[in-house]
C-alpha cells in the first residue's frame, strides 16, 4: 500500500494512520514587513500546514506602524499563500506558540550576529518551556542585507525602496513618512 504525501503530514500512530496538522509560527514586530520577511514566510509555508505570523506587541519598542498597520500590511502582503494565518500577540513568544497548538518557532537569520541573537533566544524560550524548538531558515542571499530598520533609514532620507518591501508596504511607507516629515515642520 502506498502512501501519498499531500500538504498534510501523515504518521503511524498505533498502527493506524493518521493526520496531524503542523503548525509553524513566526514571530517578530515586522516594522515593517519586507521582501524578506516574506520569502521566509512563503518558503516556511511550504514546509509546514499553517504558519501563524505572529505580530509582537512590545512596549518597549518605538515603532513606525501599530500593531494593528502592522497586522493589515501583513495580511495585505501574503494574502495568496492559503496557509499563512497572521495575528499580534503581548506577552511572551513561549506562551503564545503553545497557544497556538504548537512547539515550533520559525526564525529568519541573515548573517552570524543574526545566529548568535537567534541562538539566544531560542535557549530562553527552550528555558521557558523545553518543549519549544526554534528552526532557523536562512535568508536568500537577495535579502540578506534587508533589515526593517535599514528599509525605513533609507526612506526617511528619499531613498528608493520598491525592491525591499510589498507594494502595500511601500505605499504605507510613503504615507506615513510624509506624515512625519509634515508634523517635524509644525
Amino acid at each position: 500500500e502506498k502512501v501519498y504525501k499531500t500538504n498534510k503530514h501523515i504518521f503511524l500512530c498505533r498502527g493506524k494512520w493518521e493526520k496531524y496538522m503542523v503548525i509553524a509560527v513566526y514571530p517578530g514586530s515586522f516594522d515593517p514587513i519586507t521582501n524578506g520577511h516574506l520569502d521566509i514566510i512563503k518558503r516556511a509555508a511550504q514546509i509546514f500546514d499553517e504558519v501563524v505570523v505572529a505580530v509582537g506587541n512590545n512596549p518597549d519598542k518605538n515603532t513606525l506602524f501599530s500593531d494593528k498597520e502592522r497586522v493589515e500590511l501583513i495580511k495585505k502582503s501574503v494574502f495568496d499563500i492559503k496557509n499563512v494565518a497572521v495575528t499580534e500577540y503581548s506577552g511572551l513568544t513561549a506562551n503564545f506558540v503553545k497557544s497556538q497548538g504548537t512547539n515550533l518557532i520559525i526564525r529568519g537569520t541573515r548573517d552570524s550576529r543574526d545566529f548568535v541573537f537567534e541562538k539566544e533566544i531560542a535557549n530562553l524560550n527552550s528555558l521557558l518551556d523545553n518543549q519549544i524548538e526554534t528552526l532557523l531558515i536562512f535568508a536568500n542571499k537577495d535579502y540578506e542585507l534587508i533589515s526593517s530598520s535599514m528599509v525605513k533609514e533609507i526612506i526617511r532620507f528619499d531613498g528608493d525602496v520598491s525592491k525591499f518591501v510589498p507594494k502595500p508596504v511601500l505605499s504605507a511607507l510613503k504615507v506615513k513618512v510624509k506624515h512625519e516629515k509634515n508634523k517635524k515642520i509644525y
